[in-house]
């Protein structure tokens, strides 16, 4: 599938549009600035558009008012559609949010039940106790999500709420012409949704995808072939990050070993999970990372790890944002794209990913495994790649049976001899295409 192959570029449309914190009913085609960021992202190696929640919202997106329109404050369906079909012509796909398990207060069909209560006919889209109340003071008690009163939980073992979702997920396509879907809180999701929205998917477009937000626990029990193609790596986005600030890269090499390695038991062989150093729940990888020149190691083992890399709007330049100062940090308001040293290294991973059949395809298993340096090698037939991080301050020898002389850096383009030991720069990381 497409998927397995792609490089993800993920934007908070209101955020990095500058639009207000809360709906303020006005109608300004904010989207539109989308449109100065197409050239950026495909000349850093995306293929693929990740867009955060963009439908009619109380606030920040997740809290829907309505699934078929466009936030007034992103603009109108045309001028998504603007959008999209200039994404399409670069040559990128796109993907949305699609947030099913939870509407806002403000949702049309909410609304209703507050207004006529136990006469409404939307009372059994929610899970509703008419004996009892919330701080909203309603005059009734309903689900929320994980307490967060803000958003209302909606019945999914109710054929009228999956139809209306089928309903705007066709308009979805047939308007903006989306390509998959990230399924948020999908770890909320009853498998019976998830069977039915994999097989609507399906049908409606046979190479959709569906991506499903999940943190911990198995991931088998929502990707597999019935339900979601794909779910977030959070098990090793934690890896990612806290291996650097350790010095202990026994972490992320134990982890990835624990989902991809060639033993028997490993959980995800075969599987394409969302990899990622930071999104819009988290802080920003520049602001994570004690020592900022890790971050070019840490995007190494990213794109050179199983899985399917992302990129979040303004980390390829290396923008900091910390959780602490709110979710209006990790999501802010960009005019324009800025490139720097990161971004071209960035495209030179993404490029070398895309050329690669083993980077894409390939096994797990690590080959050198220090505190400060890791080598993994990812092998299809016909093709192996090594790669090799150094995460320390000063250069490193490896010393290992790499089954061939030389190798071509798939970043450099340099030619590699492994006689002698192989020398990895400070803070540094190659991708070797091995000669056999």
């Amino acid at each position: 599938m497409w998927f397995d192959e792609s490089v993800i570029y993920q934007i908070y449309p209101l955020g990095l549009c500058g639009a207000p914190l809360e709906n303020d009913g006005a109608p300004v085609p904010r989207i539109r600035r989308v449109l100065d960021w197409v050239d950026h992202i495909k000349d850093l190696g995306a293929d693929t558009v990740l867009f955060n929640p963009l439908f009619e919202s109380d606030k920040h997106g997740y809290d829907t008012r309505d699934y078929n329109t466009l936030d007034c404050r992103l603009g109108s369906n045309e001028d998504f559609k603007a959008v999209c079909d200039a994404l399409h012509a670069a040559g990128l796909r796109v993907m949305l949010d699609g947030v099913f398990n939870h509407v806002g207060r403000g949702f049309w069909a909410f609304r209703d039940v507050q207004e006529k209560k136990w006469d409404s006919p939307y009372k059994d889209w929610f899970h509703i106790n008419f004996d009892g109340n919330t701080g909203f003071n309603d005059g009734f008690w309903y689900e929320a999500w994980e307490g967060h009163y803000e958003l209302v939980k909606l019945n999914l073992g109710n054929p009228e709420v999956v139809r209306h979702h089928f309903d705007a997920i066709r308009g979805w396509v047939e308007q903006f012409g989306i390509d998959g879907l990230r399924l948020d809180v999908a770890y909320c999701l009853s498998p019976d949704y998830l069977r039915q929205l994999r097989r609507f998917t399906g049908e409606l477009k046979p190479d959709f995808v569906l991506m499903g937000e999940t943190l911990h626990g198995d991931y088998n029990r929502w990707m597999n072939d019935e339900m979601c193609h794909s779910v977030t790596n959070y098990e090793c986005y934690k890896g990612l990050w806290s291996s650097f600030n350790s010095m202990n890269l026994f972490e992320i090499g134990h982890s990835l070993a624990r989902q991809f390695g060639p033993e028997q038991w490993t959980l995800y062989k075969g599987r394409h999970l969302l990899s990622f150093l930071d999104n819009h729940d988290v802080e920003r990888i520049a602001s994570m990372l004690a020592n900022k020149d890790h971050l070019t190691p840490a995007y190494g083992i990213l794109f050179g790890m199983p899985g399917v890399p992302a990129v979040y709007y303004g980390s390829e330049w290396g923008m900091e944002g910390k959780k602490s100062q709110g979710d209006a940090a990790l999501r802010p308001a960009l005019e324009r794209p800025e490139h720097n040293a990161l971004t071209g290294f960035i495209a030179k991973l993404a490029a070398a990913r895309r050329g690669s059949r083993a980077l894409c395809w390939g096994s797990y298993r690590n080959v050198v495994l220090t505190n400060r340096q890791i080598i993994f090698e990812r092998a299809v037939d016909g093709e192996r790649v090594l790669v090799a991080v150094n995460a320390d301050a000063a250069p490193y020898t490896a010393h290992f049976d790499a089954g061939c002389g030389t190798a071509v850096d798939l970043i450099t383009g340099e030619t590699h001899d492994f006689g002698g030991g192989s020398e990895l720069a400070p803070y540094s990381a190659a991708f070797w295409k091995m000669e056999r």
